[in-house]
């Protein structure tokens, strides 16, 4: 193998498994780190940086760090990353002085931003410093789109919502809420620079050919519509018999919704097999902790009416069945058809796009399945004075993925506004990377390796939650749980670096590595290298560290960075200084190369 070049920025990017993980590439040790020191203000800016919504994120985010977190592949679970952003956001002071302050000098640009999510907010918050005159539209009454209709309240409290959108507010973006955009034409009619579509995947799927739907309708809600009611307060009781159809997080929130609006036999009734319901694990778990019983394998055949109501529905028992090729098929199993009475069913089996107002004739090109054409580097449509960002680009994610779509839609925007090649004249990513080293075997950062558990986060009493649908379930952690949790981290961010002309091969660092990850071997092809080392490299997703030639064998060094601690016991132990311990900030740049906090300043005080 060639050796590897660590001045390449995504090498070390990828070893800091939770960040790479991250559609927006938060930071996570180094925000963690400042956690345990009790630096919330500090932590809270550095997510503020990448992902806009530490309080909003660190209590419903899809947390796809966490299946990254090297914890969890070394010894237990992994850290509690999503709960910990949150340990920032509720503890941290005035953070105000630390964000952009306004007014800003105009640059004669001018923005539409159609649709209040966090895509669009995103975008807001990254172009209004830079001078852009942002003007935001969006039917509802606040900004925060489906972070307010969608997420429930006893999930996420309306002063956390309300304090990070002001937040971005506050930069001086003009705002149209109560203002639905039924033309884009008519918006491109304006003098607006660009438009950035930000409306989301608004339309919940229905099961229109079900028998009995159209007599059922009174009693039939669509999941994401009658949340949305819920919400803005329109809808407050439901039947005491519902029943949910859907396997994802949406049927999660709407399941639990309705036990808090009346619902007393509150069931899921999916088609899947449990295992792999789209739900996250944790939703599913907290939905089943409020007495919610979640049926798999049920295909549902009809909405049962009986006297020109709703009475029920029926559904055929399947099972899945694997071919060669792993693909699933739902096959009945041949018992008799089951049916479950319901007052009202919420229909959560799926959401969609609806661009009913975007006219055809805009050069806007759209694909087989009514989705916008849109680049998936720059965000760019076929029309290049338009972008999409959010679910309204690819389909349904989730919030930070939408948070990503914006920083990278801000800088395709602020390139087209000021001329400039979208693709090739894209900032590159700042990259900082300093010895630990202080002293004889002292390093700037805690390394040794915490064998708590994972901690467990602590939740409101059920008798009062499921009373109120506004109460906040979860409890987040205290400071000094989160101080424990944060411990746990293992500091990926704090890199092991190589320096072969220094090593003399005395095999101390192999000695004392307690994962066995280093190896002094002679040099192969990476398929034969793997399996030569002292313990096989077996995850091909994660790099290995191949060294230059060793001077004295001309052996070279490889290291698994797959399951390397990061513990820094080799550059204690090394007594030529071959080994080094070296911090790597990795922070995706923003529209003008803006970093809203300043993180250098907040590494180094």
């Amino acid at each position: 193998m060639k050796p590897t070049d660590i001045n390449d920025p995504e090498y070390f990017h990828k070893v800091v498994d939770c960040q790479y993980a991250c559609p927006a590439h938060t930071p996570v040790p180094e925000y963690i780190r400042l956690i345990a020191a009790g630096r919330y203000s500090e932590a809270y800016m550095i997510n503020w940086d990448s992902n806009v919504f530490p309080g909003v994120l660190g209590r419903t985010c899809d947390r796809p760090c966490e299946p990254a977190c090297r914890r969890g592949r070394v010894e237990e679970e992994p850290v509690a990353i999503c709960r910990l952003k949150r340990v920032a956001a509720d503890n941290k002071s005035d953070v105000l002085h630390m964000m952009p302050q306004g007014p800003f000098e105009p640059n004669g640009k001018k923005i539409a931003l159609i649709g209040g999510g966090p895509a669009s907010l995103t975008v807001a918050r990254d172009l209004a410093p830079l001078g852009y005159e942002v003007h935001l539209f969006d039917e509802q009454i606040k900004g925060g789109g489906f972070m307010r209709s969608q997420i429930p309240a006893f999930r996420l409290p309306e002063t956390v919502l309300d304090e990070e959108v002001d937040y971005i507010l506050r930069l001086g973006i003009h705002t149209h809420f109560k203002h639905y955009v039924s033309s884009l034409k008519e918006v491109l009619e304006k003098d607006y620079d660009a438009v950035f579509v930000g409306t989301g995947a608004p339309r919940g799927r229905d099961l229109p050919d079900l028998p009995g739907r159209p007599e059922g309708d009174a009693n039939i809600h669509i999941g994401i519509n009658w949340l949305g009611s819920v919400a803005f307060e329109h809808t407050k009781a439901i039947g005491k018999r519902v029943i949910v159809l859907g396997g994802g997080n949406t049927a999660m929130d709407c399941c639990r919704t309705a036990r808090r609006l009346g619902g007393e036999d509150v069931k899921v009734i999916v088609r899947s097999p449990f295992a792999t319901m789209k739900a996250s694990p944790w939703e599913k778990e907290d939905a089943m902790h409020e007495d919610i019983p979640i049926i798999d394998n049920h295909v549902p055949k009809s909405f049962v009416i009986e006297d020109g109501k709703l009475a029920g529905m029926t559904f055929e028992k399947v099972e899945a069945v694997y071919d060669e090729n792993g693909k699933r098929k739902l096959v009945p199993t041949g018992e008799p058809d089951v049916f479950f009475p319901a007052d009202d069913v919420l229909i959560a089996v799926g959401q969609e796009n609806a661009f009913p107002w975007i006219e055809r004739d805009l050069g806007l090109e759209f694909d087989k399945w009514e989705m916008p054409v849109v680049d998936r580097k720059t965000f760019q449509s076929t029309n290049p004075k338009v972008f999409f960002g959010g679910d309204a680009a690819f389909g349904p994610e989730n919030v930070i993925t939408a948070v990503a779509h914006g920083h990278q839609a801000a800088v395709s925007i602020d390139l087209f506004c000021s001329g400039k090649d979208v693709v090739t004249q894209r900032p590159a990513p700042h990259v900082n990377l300093i010895s630990q080293k202080m002293g004889i075997h002292e390093w700037a950062y805690d390394s040794v390796v915490d064998h708590d558990k994972r901690f467990v986060v602590p939740q409101a009493p059920k008798d009062l939650t499921l009373k109120d649908r506004k109460k906040e379930v979860e409890l987040g952690f205290d400071p000094l749980t989160g101080y424990e949790e944060a411990q746990r981290c293992l500091n990926c961010d704090v890199q092991t670096v190589f320096s072969a002309p220094k090593c003399i091969e005395c095999d101390a660092c192999v000695d004392i590595c307690p994962t066995s990850c280093i190896t002094f071997t002679a040099n192969a092809d990476e398929a034969d290298l793997r399996e030569k080392l002292k313990v096989p490299a077996l995850n091909l997703t994660q790099d290995l560290y191949v060294s230059e030639d060793l001077p004295q064998t001309k052996r070279i060094m490889a290291k698994d960075e797959d399951v390397c601690l990061h513990c820094g016991l080799c550059a204690e132990r090394c007594p030529t200084a071959a080994w080094d311990m070296q911090r790597f900030l990795y922070n995706v740049t923003k529209a003008g190369g803006v970093k809203y906090s300043n993180l250098v300043q907040i590494e180094r005080n």
